[in-house]
């Protein structure tokens, strides 16, 4: 069965795995050592799988060790990802959460409600909430699903 991952990089990103139908595979917060991630990798390489991996890079406020550690997680994410077989595409968040409808201008809350909305059985984290839009922006893409309607499924307070 083809599988679709959503792989939010970073110390408090995560991994969500969705099925043909949108159903939730797996989800998990981001495998602290390599040898966790390979295993979590490994289970879903060998199989039609594919994977959209958020196209980050370091921000000026980071520090030198943190833009560093960040660096490093996202190249294990994307080795990780070749290990297993598993192809990936790299994708701007701007690009994924215009096509979620859920811009969030770097507040999570945004896209864990957004998530929330789409997957109302999952409870969902911060840890996975971009990781299961990512995984539904690559499922939609593939199978050619439309993106959610132009209106949100909700009305963020500000």
């Amino acid at each position: 069965m083809r599988l679709f991952l959503g792989v939010d990089p970073g110390v408090s990103g995560g991994i969500a795995i969705l099925n043909p139908t949108g159903g939730v595979q797996d989800v998990c917060r981001m495998p602290a050592s390599d040898e966790d991630l390979c295993d979590t990798l490994a289970a879903y390489g060998g199989r039609e799988s594919t994977a959209v991996l958020e196209r980050v890079s370091a921000s000026p406020q980071m520090g030198v060790v943190s833009a560093f550690t960040f660096g490093v997680g996202f190249g294990r994410l994307r080795l990780g990802l070749r290990a297993a077989a598993i192809p990936f595409e790299l994708v701007h968040p701007l690009v994924w959460q215009k096509a979620m409808k859920c811009r969030t201008h770097g507040d999570k809350n945004i896209s864990r409600d957004r998530a929330q909305c789409l997957f109302p059985k999952l409870y969902v984290t911060h840890a996975i909430g971009d990781a299961l839009l990512l995984a539904e922006y690559g499922r939609r893409l593939a199978l050619h699903v439309p993106m959610p309607a132009d209106q949100p499924l909700f009305e963020v307070a500000r």
